[in-house]
């Protein structure tokens, strides 16, 4: 490797790991829903920019000019001699609504950030750093039973929460017989999730009661995929992808205090940091996933996926700090179906610019991880985007639209509608040619 390239690299990888302990170290919102109170917070969405504009698909695919986080077997769908990078950030705009009350909510967040280069001729490795669940919400009420009233006067109950849990992978695969390709991935999940609930009496002579939950979360699990190609004549190609994830044991330290607030001192009524795995027990769930697409190279690409995680095992609904006593909560089984389309009507097209750029629709039907007083939550939605290519090669600006929702309005629940909108930037550059001349 020259020593040009060798500095390049080098100047990428530091950006990488400053972003994420920047990314790591901030205090606003990763997201925003009063969902994400449950477990280890709310899911987040696999895949870059490219993957969620097709409604969240990936595991078949392979395309030469994006990286396809999804799959680690599909890092091998590049340029031999090709550096790769893929950056995307979020905007997420919500609206909800329980009963009688409407409120709305909007986060910007990093997504992705990746990077791939290549081993040898047929196998490549990529690093990267994505979100793995987020945890923001915070909401208050008052106490109106007129007995509690007329005791203690105006009583009010507030809660909020921050943090997020992030995943940091490094991935590499290999093609051999030219149609399969298999990778690995290790990875490493880490964060910090916060909640605080207070009950406030407006009387002085009375104490105000602050719970604090602090969850320091790490642990490490891996990825394992595989891609089968089969070409159907006319550059038309089948493509079948499959996924499995292992989950991940959760260790760290669980915090867990317990306050009395009066108006001259701050009593300590309870206070206990327990040691993650060894007195408390909880993990992230493994993952299975499946695809298919089919494809005609340089023109379009259909996918479809279905993916599945139990987390009834995972021990979340039985610690406080992952759980809520006053609202019934159980893990359970969740899916995801998928279907994305991409279409590009000329990519050759030099006389034309909108003929070179890939438009991008799909659609999802996922059912989430947990249930609320017997209730599944399931989410649904579309997707809309498009690639435009930059300068030369593949260089692109993605962006991308979703149009969701989550939950409804029966059983007491809240329903969540959401607009989010991704923007991101896939660079493609040739790093790794041989110089003819020193």
């Amino acid at each position: 490797m020259s020593r040009r390239i060798s500095s390049r690299l080098l100047v990428v990888i530091a950006a990488l790991f400053c972003s994420f302990s920047f990314a790591g170290a901030q205090e606003a919102y990763g997201g925003y829903s009063p969902y994400s109170i449950f477990g280890v917070g709310d899911m987040a969405v696999q895949g870059s920019a490219y993957n969620k504009s097709m409604g969240g698909v990936g595991i078949a695919g392979r395309n030469n000019r994006y990286l396809n986080i999804l799959n680690p077997a599909a890092v091998t769908a590049r340029d031999s001699l090709a550096f790769m990078a893929s950056f995307s950030m979020n905007v997420n705009n919500k609206i909800f609504r329980q009963g009688d009350n409407i409120s709305a909510n909007n986060v910007v967040n990093v997504n992705d950030i990746v990077i791939s280069f290549p081993i040898q001729r047929v196998s490549a490795m990529m690093l990267g750093i994505v979100p793995y669940s987020d945890m923001g919400f915070q909401f208050s009420d008052r106490y109106t039973d007129p007995a509690v009233v007329g005791d203690a006067g105006n009583v009010s109950y507030s809660a909020s929460g921050i943090g997020s849990m992030y995943k940091l992978f490094a991935a590499a695969g290999v093609t051999f017989l030219k149609r399969i390709s298999i990778g690995a991935e290790f990875d490493y999940y880490f964060g910090n999730l916060s909640k605080n609930y207070s009950t406030t009496f407006a009387d002085a002579s009375y104490s105000s009661i602050s719970n604090n939950d602090i969850l320091q979360l790490n642990g490490i699990g891996g990825k394992f995929g595989l891609q089968y190609q089969q070409p159907l004549g006319n550059e038309i190609e089948l493509g079948i992808g499959a996924t499995y994830s292992t989950g991940a044991e959760l260790k760290g330290y669980y915090e867990q205090g317990k306050f009395s607030v009066g108006s001259a001192t701050t009593d300590t009524l309870s206070y206990r940091i327990d040691t993650m795995g060894v007195t408390r027990h909880a993990r992230l769930a493994g993952e299975i996933g499946v695809g298919i697409s089919l494809k005609k190279t340089n023109r379009w690409m259909v996918e479809f996926n279905y993916t599945r995680s139990d987390w009834r095992n995972s021990g979340l609904e039985n610690i406080s700090g992952y759980n809520l006593s006053s609202i019934p909560f159980s893990t359970t089984t969740s899916e995801a179906f998928r279907l994305g389309f991409e279409y590009v009507p000329n990519i050759s097209d030099i006389r034309y610019y909108m003929n070179r750029v890939a438009y991008r629709a799909g659609a999802y039907y996922r059912r989430e991880h947990y249930a609320l007083s017997g209730h599944q939550i399931a989410s649904m939605g579309l997707t809309l985007g498009a690639t435009f290519p930059v300068f030369r090669m593949y260089n692109g600006l993605t962006v991308g639209m979703e149009l969701g929702q989550r939950a409804s309005l029966t059983g007491n629940l809240t329903r969540e509608r959401y607009i989010n909108f991704s923007i991101g930037i896939n660079i493609f550059d040739i790093w790794f040619q041989k110089p003819q001349y020193e």
